[in-house]
């Protein structure tokens, strides 16, 4: 449905292509994602249950780390619900608000995981470079600050730039050649000129994603220093063994998840192609779900806690009495 309004024609919807057309991949392809959503809210569930539910986890690290997986649910259910549907059904339509609302929240949450990288590599560098002190410098106070402060600047953000697309024109076409109501491909539908939000979006992100990784680089730097700079081998061998783990983890996140965002952020709309569908299946999808795993994996306190969780389960399960067939004291006798 379209509104007159001068020479133009106002869209009131859209048209999500997704992210094939060939009538055969749709249902493997369903499948494949439905999968993916359901690993994803099982272990990003399972990992903020497992760090309630065990006091040896109430630290600065996994409160962060629980914060980490509590966006990326939220983050993936942005767009997962429409994606699949829009596998099932032939019209693939999104009315003209939702899909700002789609993008204002995919906005909010993106930029609030890529400011809780840079408090996750913060958290390292005073829990490594000064561990006398971490319990005093990171406060469950100022914890929460640097997660809130994560939340606003994600929103603040958000609105920046969803404002400035309301702003625009939508005269058609109406077809977005992609699965979410992103920003690159709503630019592209805009009847004036839009060199303006490009270069917003450019500058705004690139001042994000460039602030962050040099503050990740930092840390990282500084732990690497504070490392070698220890007299003895002893030492140094038990600092980078108990450093090891949990920041190969958070750099192999960083790596996955910033790897896309450059290529999809970082350069100017017109020269965007295809390709940026499967590049997008990475940090939207993929990345959600393996973060759970990739802190889990190579944390051996998350593994000691499962295996403990695991073991109360089986206590609890074999302290159930069985009532078998023939026993005296079965409520369950045969008459």
């Amino acid at each position: 449905i379209n509104m007159a309004q001068g020479n133009h024609t106002m869209v009131t919807h859209f048209i999500l292509l997704g992210l094939t057309r060939e009538p055969k991949l749709q249902t493997p392809l369903f499948i494949i994602f439905f999968m993916i959503s359901l690993v994803t809210l099982v272990g990003n569930l399972g990992l903020i249950t497992l760090i309630k539910t065990n006091p040896q986890l109430h630290t600065p690290m996994y409160f962060f780390l629980c914060n980490l997986s509590v966006v990326d649910l939220c983050y993936s259910s942005v767009f997962s619900p429409k994606l699949l549907v829009g596998f099932l059904v032939e019209k693939k339509n999104i009315s003209y608000s939702a899909c700002f609302v789609q993008h204002f929240f995919f906005l909010v949450f993106v930029t609030t995981e890529v400011l809780l990288l840079a408090v996750m590599a913060y958290d390292r560098y005073v829990a490594i470079c000064n561990p006398l002190l971490y319990i005093i410098s990171m406060p469950k106070r100022v914890c929460i600050q640097l997660v809130a402060g994560s939340y606003v600047g994600g929103i603040l953000n958000s609105l920046i730039q969803t404002c400035c697309l309301l702003l625009l024109p939508f005269c058609g076409p109406n077809v977005i050649n992609h699965y979410f109501c992103d920003t690159n491909p709503l630019l592209k539908l805009t009847c004036s000129d839009d060199h303006l939000n490009e270069l917003l979006l450019v500058t705004l992100n690139g001042t994000i994603s460039m602030s962050v990784l040099i503050i990740i680089l930092i840390s990282y730097v500084h732990i690497l220093f504070s490392v070698l700079r220890m007299r003895s081998a002893e030492g140094r061998h038990k600092a980078f063994s108990t450093s090891f783990n949990t920041c190969t983890s958070h750099l192999a996140a960083v790596s996955l998840f910033y790897g896309t965002i450059f290529f999809m952020y970082l350069q100017p709309a017109s020269s965007h192609s295809s390709l940026d569908k499967v590049a997008s299946i990475f940090y939207t999808v993929v990345t959600p779900m393996l973060n759970p795993f990739i802190y889990s994996l190579r944390n051996k306190e998350v593994k000691g806690a499962l295996v403990k969780c695991r073991r109360r389960m089986l206590n609890r399960f074999q302290a159930i009495p069985l009532n078998i067939q023939g026993n005296p004291s079965s409520d369950c006798t045969l008459q």
